[in-house]
């Protein structure tokens, strides 16, 4: 069944550039994506760490397109496509999913970033992008569940500075002052549940020194009349062919073809901003 916004959810989300929907998918189905993240052999060879600053890191795997598989069919299915348009008020395309797995005692901390932080440097003018985190484990701050700074959104974009070689973050002179005057959520997700956040809202995750592995799929959609200038980074406008909420059960356990429909990348796209000194 697809996601009926109310009035109160869109308002909500604009106000706060967040939106928890819980139980977005059922438990049948966040099994076989949860078993599709585990299973198919593409997510595995395009396994990539990102190192924190702690000594920890979190394994991501990440793809640009929509695809024919049971995750790809999920990106494209009515409930998720419906709610992005309905928030970001036109229509969308996918621009791309990834899978963020923090295994236990070892997952590794993201630092406070926008998503539009990296995505403008995709070539991406306006900020109309948002990201649905879909949990395929619990996530709760035992295991470094996603922290996010309600209404953050609304300060545009900040400028960001790297702290890894595979991160960057916001600058670090501003985040006081934001924490000061913002709040924090802490995004507690039970399987199924997912929370859709804005482009430039701030969000970062603790290191998992949990004994509870914690995984995540997210699928992230862009506007299409804010289609990236360049095309050198594959994320450019691609039709998105929208499928029934029904067609993640009837796919079953599919995972990617040989053919790479999905578009795997090979590395994590980190732009190039000055160093934190």
């Amino acid at each position: 069944m697809a996601s009926r916004l109310t009035d109160a959810d869109i308002a909500t989300y604009h106000e706060d550039g967040l939106l928890f929907l819980r139980g977005l998918f059922d438990a049948e189905e966040t099994g076989l994506l949860r078993r599709a993240m585990e299973e198919d052999p593409e997510i595995q060879d395009h396994s990539l760490l990102r190192a924190d600053q702690e000594g920890g890191a979190t394994r991501i795997s990440l793809w640009n397109r929509a695809g024919d598989s049971v995750y790809g069919l999920a990106a494209r299915c009515e409930r998720i496509v419906d709610t992005a348009e309905a928030l970001i008020g036109e229509p969308v395309y996918h621009f791309q999913s990834k899978l963020t797995a923090k295994d236990p005692k070892v997952g590794g901390a993201w630092e406070w970033h926008q998503d539009y932080g990296y995505w403008y440097y995709n070539g991406c003018v306006a900020p109309k992008m948002l990201s649905f985190m879909i949990a395929l484990d619990r996530t709760d701050t035992e295991n470094g569940c996603l922290k996010l700074i309600r209404k953050s959104h609304k300060l545009g974009r900040l400028d960001h500075v790297q702290v890894t070689p595979e991160q960057n973050c916001a600058d670090p002179r501003h985040m006081d002052r934001i924490l000061e005057t913002h709040d924090v959520v802490d995004c507690v997700l039970d399987p199924g549940d997912v929370v859709v956040f804005h482009g430039n809202t701030l969000h970062r995750s603790d290191q998992n020194r949990s004994d509870k592995r914690r995984w995540t799929l997210l699928c992230c959609y862009n506007a299409i009349s804010n289609d990236t200038v360049t095309k050198d980074d594959d994320r450019y406008y691609v039709p998105l062919d929208k499928v029934p909420d029904s067609a993640i059960k009837s796919a079953g356990l599919k995972l990617a073809g040989s053919d790479n429909m999905e578009h795997f990348t090979s590395k994590p796209y980190v732009p190039d901003v000055k160093k934190a000194s």
